[in-house]
């Protein structure tokens, strides 16, 4: 999955960055720290910089309460809602809203340096594992982004609705290297494989292939140790994760 949903979450400085570009709705001139708005035609007509790297959430079931969480730049969320989650879930899904890279270099980093891991704020008192999936791509030239967006926005909201999916982030390619970074963090991986026979998922990976020069797949093991802080990443290593 490739989706390219955002809205700001979190500001990261421009000296920390390298310079990204996507188009707006307007051909005026943009505030490179205001909220950027995304759609298929910001794939194959980039033309303003964008510092916000902000998640894409799913949204909380149906009767969820949604919990307060002071940020300046809140989350995008789905517009389909999660069937279920449980409350350790819940506790990540709120410390996410604060989640974003540590550097404009993300792309070529080691997964576990590349994100603020260690300053997500959960209960000292929960433990949890989690599975996380990493996508590390380079578009081919000319190719056209118009139909795998739409592809994968469906995809995304398909996964919501399957249930699992608390979270999708997405960067915007290197000036220089063209190389990307994408990531999804799921309850568990049985949620993760359940996605991936649904057909939307299959559409977009079809057009995945003949749109990426590469197309890297990782998986992680997230962590919630009780009685310590912040979240830690370890490679998966072909055993169950979650539930």
């Amino acid at each position: 999955m490739a989706i390219i949903l955002q809205s700001p979450a979190q500001e990261l400085h421009e000296d920390s960055f390298n310079e990204a570009t996507v188009s707006t709705n307007n051909d005026q001139e943009r505030d490179p720290h205001e909220p950027p708005t995304f759609d298929s035609k910001c794939l194959t007509q980039p033309t303003t910089t964008v510092l916000y790297l902000p998640p894409l959430l799913s949204s909380l079931p149906p009767g969820v309460e949604v919990p307060l969480v002071s940020t300046d730049n809140p989350p995008l969320v789905t517009e389909t809602h999660l069937p279920d989650i449980d409350p350790v879930s819940l506790s990540l899904h709120k410390a996410l809203h604060h989640f974003r890279p540590l550097s404009g270099g993300y792309a070529d980093l080691p997964y576990a340096q590349a994100f603020n891991w260690l300053e997500l704020d959960l209960p000292l008192d929960e433990e949890r594992e989690w599975y996380a999936v990493v996508f590390r791509s380079k578009r081919k030239p000319g190719s056209d982004g118009g139909p795998l967006y739409e592809a994968d926005r469906k995809a995304h909201e398909e996964a919501v609705s399957n249930g699992g999916l608390i979270m999708y982030w997405y960067g915007v390619p290197d000036p220089q290297t063209g190389l990307n970074l994408a990531t999804c963090i799921w309850q568990s991986r049985k949620h993760a494989i359940g996605a991936n026979s649904r057909p939307n998922h299959i559409r977009a990976m079809k057009l995945a292939a003949i749109s990426y020069e590469i197309y890297r797949l990782e998986r992680y093991r997230l962590s919630k140790v009780k009685g310590q802080p912040g979240i830690q990443v370890s490679d998966f290593d072909g055993t169950d994760v979650g539930w």
